[in-house]
């Protein structure tokens, strides 16, 4: 059997050369740094260190968005590599699961699947959605699908059904309302919570400054 060591190494490499050419929001230094941030949170919480490292590294291998709303074939790669490497059967179901309920978008199912490791790769995640960098990825995204960067007259929707929100084509500045802004009272575990507030505070700055310079106030 694969020792754990050279199993994330092993996935490390797939993840890297699967998004090679990915968009720059979901590309490998995506999952670098929710790896890293995977890997920080873990320190503090009673969690499996394979699991989340590996749940880290393939948890956008292949994201819906990117493949027609298809949320079936993220958690099918997933399983399909690390069957290939031999990896512990538990392993693969438990980072499966975890793909599958860890997203935004999943919240809106009522996620009935809950252990440690989720907390932790979640968290990583949406550290990676908020503060400058979820900023730029949101803007980056926001190019990539060709939307507006605002329109005073398309209001934020708070109220989306989990369609809605897969196929929303709004301006980039209406996410932060619908979801960016909401991640900060997301996190499940202490030391995500506080890196979230000082995010949170620099994507609200952003706002005030961004309104600011719209209306020619700054």
């Amino acid at each position: 059997m694969t020792s754990s060591q050279q199993l994330i190494n092993q996935t490390a490499q797939f993840v890297q050369q699967t998004l090679q050419n990915a968009e720059g929001g979901h590309d490998w230094w995506h999952i670098l740094r929710v790896w890293n941030n995977a890997k920080m949170i873990a320190k503090t919480e009673p969690a499996n260190m394979l699991i989340v490292e590996l749940a880290a590294l393939l948890h956008d291998i292949a994201d819906s968005k990117f493949h027609n709303g298809n949320e079936e074939i993220g958690p099918q790669t997933a399983v399909t590599f690390l069957k290939a490497q031999n990896a512990p059967e538990d392993v693969i179901e438990h980072v499966e699961l975890i793909i599958r309920h860890m997203s935004f978008k999943a919240s809106f199912d009522g996620s009935q699947f809950h252990s440690p490791e989720l907390a932790v790769v979640q968290d990583a995640d949406r550290l990676d959605a908020i503060g400058a960098i979820g900023i730029a990825r949101a803007f980056t995204y926001g190019g990539f699908k060709g939307r507006e960067l605002y329109n005073p007259e398309i209001k934020p929707n708070l109220n989306m059904s989990k369609e809605e929100y897969k196929n929303s084509a709004a301006p980039t500045i209406n996410h932060f309302y619908e979801k960016l802004l909401l991640l900060k009272d997301k996190m499940n575990t202490a030391s995500a919570r506080k890196f979230a507030e000082e995010r949170h505070r620099y994507m609200e700055a952003y706002l005030t400054q961004f309104y600011g310079e719209w209306n020619g106030q700054l």
